[in-house]
């Protein structure tokens, strides 16, 4: 089945009843795109919206994160390797085998 496709004029139209108060599922129920699809084009114009700086300080935010979270995934990766090696070398305590 095709991908349905919606003008640009019927999007902000949808955005516009949002931004006024109107959930996504009300609009879902009246028109034919599903709540999420309404939520994603509220996201997208409320993304469209923001001054250029704001977006490069919130990329740069997002790259700083993703840094830190690839370091701490890096040492959760040795931490579990070195458990992992430290289980099976060392015998359980009362154990007789």
């Amino acid at each position: 089945m095709p991908r349905k496709t919606y003008t640009d004029e019927f999007r902000r139209h949808l955005v516009a009843l949002v931004l006024e108060g109107r959930t996504p599922e009300q609009l879902a129920r009246e028109y034919e795109p599903a709540a999420k699809t309404i939520r994603d084009w509220v996201r997208d114009a409320k993304a469209s919206e923001l001054p250029e700086e704001d977006k490069d300080k919130r990329l740069r935010e997002l790259e700083a994160e993703n840094a830190r979270l690839r370091e701490e995934r890096d040492i959760l990766k040795k931490a579990a390797a070195w458990f992992a090696a430290e289980s099976v070398s060392t015998p359980k305590r009362g154990s007789r085998s």
